[in-house]
């Protein structure tokens, strides 16, 4: 440093920006909530930043750049660190703390979007978007044997009924995907549903006649897939699923120890919006009763 250089005692909001690694922008947010005292102005009407002024604006950058809210920040330059204990909730003991907690769950979704990546490469871009639950249970299908449509509903029932609903219903489609002939007719049951449009009464003896067509094929679906051993795979999922979500006193039924912000069964069902023909609702109906004797009779 040469002899007659001297230091600048004051500098104005773009040089103190610069030194920090900031913005004046910035500076001058941290003025507006209380974080950065804001300091005279000189005769030109420009703010002035001393040495402690500049000193407080770089722990703000480096607090800030470790990830600290500048409103915990701003707690701490009040509290004060010789206030702040190893146990204290609202000192730099308890913001860190706090922080930490904050980067670990930061941490896991991004493990968890990366998982979700790595199944997208494997599965296919829409079978690795759903769980990693249900695609493993999808693996080792043969190219092509699983539809768009069955992806779709798998979709909806995560949503609806948890992954481990989906991981459950996916054995439906491995059945179909394996046995040629079980999918044919799951074709011409699906097709005869849907030909029930509004313009087929309720009381039309069509209703009735595919509600019995769709009834003896899912008993032919269940038997496959009993006499196939496929089921036998559905007691690990619900172990899986066990130990990832463990059991609590609030839990029910209704609620299937559902994921934080998911929906409950009732509330989803009631947001999913399906174009049903009221005879395609009754079938529906007429077929769960159809189960439902099935049921008493062999009770």
């Amino acid at each position: 440093m040469p002899p007659s250089f001297m230091p600048p005692r004051q500098v104005k909001i773009g040089d103190a920006a610069a030194f920090a690694g900031s913005t004046p922008r910035a500076i001058r947010h941290y003025h507006e909530i209380g974080l950065l005292p804001e300091p005279e102005r000189g005769g030109d009407g420009r703010r002035r930043y001393g040495y402690e002024d500049m000193i407080r604006l770089l722990w703000i950058r480096k607090m800030a750049d470790a990830g600290i809210a500048l409103d915990d920040i701003r707690d701490a330059f009040t509290t004060g660190t010789a206030a702040a204990g190893a146990d204290g909730e609202d000192g730099i003991a308890g913001i860190l703390e706090r922080l930490e907690d904050t980067l670990a769950q930061q941490e896991a979704e991004v493990r968890r979007q990366r998982a979700a990546v790595r199944r997208m490469r494997t599965e296919g871009s829409r079978m690795g978007l759903l769980s990693d639950l249900v695609t493993e249970r999808l693996k080792g299908l043969p190219e092509g044997s699983l539809r768009q449509a069955d992806l779709d509903t798998l979709l909806v029932t995560e949503r609806i009924f948890s992954p481990l609903g989906a991981a459950v219903q996916a054995t439906r489609f491995v059945a179909l995907a394996t046995n040629p002939a079980l999918r044919e007719a799951s074709d011409r049951v699906d097709d005869a549903e849907e030909a029930l449009d509004d313009s087929v009464a309720v009381d039309d003896p069509r209703v009735a006649q595919v509600a019995a067509e769709r009834h003896a094929f899912e008993n032919a679906l269940e038997a496959f897939i009993e006499e196939s051993g496929l089921a036998a795979g559905d007691d690990a999922f619900f172990d899986a699923w066990d130990a990832a979500h463990p059991a609590t006193a609030e839990d029910d039924l209704a609620c299937s120890r559902r994921e934080p912000g998911s929906l409950s069964v009732f509330e989803a069902v009631g947001k999913m919006p399906y174009d049903f023909s009221p005879a395609r609702l009754r079938c529906l109906e007429l077929t769960a009763e159809l189960t439902a004797q099935a049921v008493r009779s062999t009770a």
